[in-house]
């Protein structure tokens, strides 16, 4: 039983920064993944692999993790670079491309 711990990114129908402010511990699947002949889902016995538990703090998820004797993987997010920008700059002067409409 191997887990992660990471802060999950924002999805691609967000523009906010909601729910990833939090750390989730979710266990790698370990057991082989079969395909239903009849209806096609894909389906395993690891039942560990739906478990997927939130915590406020980065300390908190490796303190439970250590707890419980899990082994882990803390896995560092990639920090956002905001380009500060200004609406005036769209009409400065010295604009690289020439404003159009």
């Amino acid at each position: 039983m191997y887990a992660k711990i990471y802060r999950p990114t924002r999805t691609a129908m967000q523009s906010g920064q909601a729910k990833t402010k939090t750390w989730v511990l979710e266990f790698e699947t370990e057991a082989h993944r079969s395909i239903d002949p009849l209806m096609g889902w894909t389906s395993s016995d690891d039942t560990r692999n739906q478990v997927e538990i939130r915590f406020d703090t980065r300390e908190a998820a490796i303190a439970y993790a250590v707890k419980n004797g899990i082994p882990h993987q803390v896995i560092e997010p990639k920090e956002r670079r905001r380009a500060v920008k200004s609406y005036s700059d769209n009409f400065a002067f010295d604009r690289k491309q020439p404003w159009t409409h």
